[in-house]
């Protein structure tokens, strides 16, 4: 899991106006609050909280008015719907050897068995427990083989050491749908023909 240091300033103006003004400095308004203490509002550098972002679960090392530091995990990040920049960004305050219950991506790996069959991703991320310093990036899994109306349960899922399910073990993540049968041209030319004789 990688950790990144992220410089903060806390911030004492709020409301629309506040915002648009950090914005326009390429910063990002944030609030870092848990462990039952005080939300704390700070301004984040645009372009490393960006990048940062980029991992998923990202463990941000804040350096607050260089006085003192924080980790957090991110919680909730709301982009511009359009242009996709950062709007505002809440972190969650962590603690090493805390654990934290987050969601990984999960990716697949292989082909499924021949005939055109579709993988439906019924849970695109795994909700897990994990210490707050070792959160996977993602998990992966194989799909070699499977065919119509196979499924991998969450229990099916190999978890890195220290890593707990923190959803039922038999949720279904992944299921193999049948592709669907479609008529043939001969079939669609006969339906043709004897509707021209009617």
């Amino acid at each position: 899991m990688s950790e990144v240091k992220i410089a903060a300033e806390s911030r004492t103006e709020f409301g629309k106006g506040a915002a648009r003004r950090i914005r326009r400095d390429n910063k990002v308004p944030g609030v870092l609050y848990g462990h039952g203490s005080d939300p704390l509002h700070l301004t984040l550098p645009g372009h490393e909280l960006l990048m940062a972002l980029r991992t998923p679960n990202v463990l941000i090392s804040l350096d607050i008015d260089g006085k003192t530091n924080e980790l957090a995990i991110p919680k909730s990040v709301q982009r511009d719907p359009l242009k996709g920049f950062l709007e505002h960004v809440d972190l969650l305050l962590v603690k090493r050897g805390e654990k934290v219950t987050v969601e990984i991506p999960v990716h697949t790996e292989g082909e499924l068995a021949p005939g055109g069959n579709l993988l439906e991703h019924v849970l695109v991320a795994l909700p897990v427990e994990a210490e707050a310093t070792h959160i996977p990036e993602s998990v992966t899994v194989s799909i070699e083989g499977l065919e119509a109306g196979a499924s991998i349960h969450a229990k099916d899922i190999t978890l890195p050491s220290g890593v707990a399910l923190a959803v039922e073990e038999d949720a279904v993540v992944l299921q193999v749908l049948q592709a669907q049968a479609e008529e043939t041209e001969g079939e669609e030319a006969a339906e043709g023909e004897a509707a021209a004789e009617a």
